[in-house]
């Protein structure tokens, strides 16, 4: 029988640590409420909101393998792992139908102008002309990544006879002709499409692929839908081109700050300037902070202003989030732990 492994999960709710407990019976299960106490740990278990870099990694010198239950990790230094000996395994697969549900709820509530008609009608200035909506049906809609998620977006699109053409860096005629679509240049898609759904990893190429640049190519009036990574899209231009009317709405699961999405921002940034003030700086210091932080605060502010809009609908990075979906992320998350503790780490992520 293997050794006893300590493990620590983060970013965990109480019936998944039931369960967890449950099926790693036989092991020192701890569940943490942040990334302050980790000692000792053998295995370590994080969600997208853990930060996993050489800081961290310097208090758990004990740490072997982590296994994130997601299937994105740019939250993880995956070289300095890999320099470390340190094993990271993935869920490479879990939310496929969640998302793309998700996607087009996001869409049908863009569309319909939901959070607009509530907002009036709670005013009591509700009229139908003020909340006209736009039909799916016969738009084009552009899907940028074809993924095992953006292959249902499509899939499901076909059911409101939806024209949808692609951009992908990786094409692939068989999937084309069997699913309907059409691949084109990013350009195209972006003159083209009534509607753009984002479903791309991040990744150093695509950071704030969506930019002034990208939304003055755009086909006025369009509606614009994020359920993949929020950096996809430059807070700063995404609001310029509501203002300006190039995008009629938007609605987002994700943004480049996503504490924003969960807590009010003036409590965000207060806790920020005590952090500060407690901090081991000097007057000069504290009159000049350096210009990290201060983008930080610009992002943050920028996101919450973001999310006031009426044509903005957003729901806090939870399209994943569905009882079967959750289910397989954690029984993957136990399979990974015990292919590791056997010897036989399976679902690794290369650096």
């Amino acid at each position: 029988m293997a050794t006893a492994k300590r493990i620590i999960f983060l970013e965990t709710e109480r019936d998944e640590r039931q369960w967890l407990e449950r099926e790693l019976a036989q092991h020192d299960v701890i569940f943490a409420d942040n990334a302050d106490d980790l000692t000792g740990a053998d295995i370590l278990s994080v969600f997208i909101e853990s930060q996993i870099d050489r800081d961290l990694l310097d208090r758990i010198p004990s740490l072997r393998f982590i296994t994130t239950r997601s299937t994105v990790a740019d939250h993880i230094d995956l070289v300095e792992c890999r320099r470390r000996g340190i094993t990271v395994s993935n869920v490479p697969s879990y939310g496929e139908y969640t998302v793309a549900e998700h996607t087009f709820a996001l869409m049908l509530g863009v569309a319909r102008r939901y959070r607009e008609a509530v907002d009036l009608a709670r005013h009591a200035s509700f009229s139908y002309e003020n909340v006209r909506a736009t039909e799916l049906h016969g738009k084009t809609l552009g899907v940028i990544g074809a993924g095992k998620i953006g292959q249902y977006v499509i899939r499901f699109a076909s059911g409101f006879d939806m024209r949808v053409v692609v951009h992908d860096v990786d094409e692939n005629a068989t999937l084309a002709q069997q699913l309907g679509f059409h691949y084109v240049s990013l350009d195209e898609l972006l003159a083209t499409s009534d509607i753009i759904t984002l479903h791309a990893p991040l990744t150093q190429a695509n950071y704030h692929l969506f930019n002034r640049d990208t939304f003055a190519k755009c086909r006025r009036g369009v509606i614009i839908i994020n359920t993949a990574r929020g950096r996809l899209i430059d807070t700063d231009a995404l609001c310029e081109a509501l203002d300006s009317g190039i995008v009629a709405g938007a609605g987002l699961d994700v943004l480049e700050d996503e504490r924003v999405l969960r807590r009010d921002t003036s409590h965000i940034i207060g806790e920020q300037i005590v952090e500060r003030l407690h901090a081991d700086f000097g007057p000069r210091e504290l009159r000049a902070p350096d210009a990290a932080r201060l983008r930080e605060l610009e992002v943050l502010v920028q996101n919450h202003r973001l999310l006031a809009r009426p044509n903005v609908l957003f729901t806090p990075h939870m399209a994943f989030n569905s009882v079967e979906a959750v289910e397989r992320i954690l029984q993957t998350t136990v399979d990974n732990i015990r292919a590791f503790i056997d010897s036989a780490p399976i679902n690794v992520v290369s650096a």
